[in-house]
């Protein structure tokens, strides 16, 4: 566990239990053996993350615009982009589990930053949550991280999403 499990589990006993979030998610929390293993050592074995829905972000591109020491380049967030769109999973986390995706996400350290995308989802488009590099910290300096890159592709693959996307992923575009 690190310091910042008191930090959610209080937010976990105090999150309205009735409410619930669309969450997208489009980076490695997709590789599901990786999502269990960081559950794991983090303290959130009792959370599960639901199987979601194949989804399509909308009007929005991969920027690798985070630099991160831990993977050794630079990460992908999200930009605005017209025309453009980034596959991913579609959830509904309860209120009380919100916390543990901000944690997962790097809200919780300022890392990323919470922001609504237009996805569709078997045909209709509804509103939900993704997490893109918070501003502050975003550049563009620097390599990308190939090890991301290899974990971004294997979550693609867990996750089911289209061939073509997951090449796209491989070239780092």
């Amino acid at each position: 566990m690190d310091s910042h499990y008191d930090q959610v589990m209080k937010a976990r006993n105090t999150a309205d239990t009735a409410a619930s979030k669309l969450y997208f998610a489009y980076s490695t929390i997709l590789d599901r053996a990786a999502f269990e293993e960081w559950r794991s050592q983090h303290g959130y074995d009792f959370f599960e993350l639901p199987e979601g829905k194949l989804a399509e972000a909308l009007d929005v591109d991969l920027v690798y615009d985070f630099p991160s020491r831990w993977w050794g380049g630079r990460v992908a967030g999200l930009t605005d982009a017209p025309g453009k769109s980034v596959y991913g999973r579609l959830f509904e986390i309860g209120g009380k589990d919100w916390p543990i995706i901000q944690h997962k996400e790097g809200a919780v350290t300022g890392m990323c930053v919470e922001r609504l995308v237009r996805v569709r989802v078997e045909g209709q488009e509804l509103q939900a949550t993704a997490f893109v590099t918070s501003p502050r910290r975003a550049s563009t300096e620097g390599p990308l991280s190939q090890r991301f890159i290899e974990a971004l592709v294997r979550g693609a693959q867990s996750a089911g999403l289209p061939a073509e996307y997951i090449e796209r992923l491989r070239r780092g575009e």
